[in-house]
């Protein structure tokens, strides 16, 4: 297998990583450099200052991210669901013909109303390559978050949520703002997470039970320290409650380990197992990528 670097190219961040033949991290690199902080047209002298090192005459390198969106390095169409990773490697988005590539992001339409993603593809397949399954549900938390059900190694479905956006929105725009201490305090108040989850399990929607930030705060029902905490538990609860989850069920969660941990709990609190999976998912799913390409290239000399 050819030498293989592997981006992580996001909105604010860019993370890359030099992989070995068995998809093991040889080395890896992180720099605040994500889309929104490349000028036009500058991409390929970003990538030269920060990874042309690692760049051999025959290596192959991957994005994955939002370096493929409009604001990126190269427009890469979405690429339509279901799909696994012989509908990916059809729709890379070349940039060196054989030697730097981006992964299309994925689409889907439900009722009428489309939904996307775009990295979050290639975190789910890493995901899978490293528990060694072909079906499963999984969770990516996030400003955005993803639910994505795969099938036979194919993704069938996925849906978006706006959840960490809300909280961030809730917690520093609106009246609850007021309520909160600041600078933000530990989102990992236990009880109190919990006990906004439960809130919202029970509860008649996040459009009521947000506003008992505020009540309970105003009757000193609850700690202003702990408002944080009870506002995530409300948000990331009214998240899994609009997923039909039942006590029994299976989820893979993909993702940085403190968000993670709170989905975890809210999950267990749920009934449901879980198995964690970090952000090493993407480096898996970038050379198992890779692998399908060079199957493909074998079978087609």
């Amino acid at each position: 297998m050819q030498p293989l670097l592997g981006l992580d190219w996001g909105t604010t961040s860019l993370r890359g990583a030099r992989l070995g033949e068995r998809g093991q991290v040889l080395e890896e690199r992180s720099f605040p450099r994500g889309i929104l902080s490349v000028a036009p047209g500058q991409f390929a002298a970003v990538f030269e200052s920060l990874f042309g090192d690692w760049m051999t005459a025959d290596s192959l390198c991957l994005i994955s991210g939002m370096a493929g969106s409009q604001q990126g390095w190269l427009q890469a169409p979405y690429c339509a669901c279901p799909a696994g990773f012989a509908e990916l490697t059809t729709k890379l988005a070349w940039i060196a013909p054989g030697r730097i590539a981006i992964v299309p992001g994925l689409s889907i339409e439900v009722d009428g109303v489309p939904d996307v993603m775009r990295g979050e593809e290639t975190q789910v397949f890493g995901a899978l390559k490293l528990l060694a399954l072909d079906s499963a549900r999984l969770v990516l938390p996030g400003t955005h978050s993803k639910w994505v059900s795969v099938q036979n190694g194919r993704i069938t479905q996925f849906s978006s949520s706006m959840t960490g956006e809300v909280y961030a929105l809730l917690r520093q725009h609106s009246i609850l703002a007021r309520s909160m201490v600041e600078p933000e305090s530990d989102r990992n108040n236990g009880p109190a997470f919990e006990r906004g989850v439960h809130q919202a399990l029970t509860g008649k929607g996040l459009l009521h039970t947000a506003f008992s930030a505020r009540t309970l705060a105003l009757f000193e029902r609850i700690d202003q320290a702990a408002l944080p905490s009870y506002l995530s538990g409300l948000v990331i609860g009214e998240e899994i409650k609009m997923q039909g989850l039942s006590a029994g069920d299976a989820l893979v969660l993909i993702g940085a380990p403190l968000l993670c941990a709170l989905y975890k709990t809210a999950l267990q609190l749920v009934g449901v197992s879980v198995t964690q999976v970090g952000n090493q998912a993407t480096w898996a799913g970038l050379h198992a990528l890779a692998q399908t390409l060079q199957t493909q290239a074998a079978k087609n000399k």
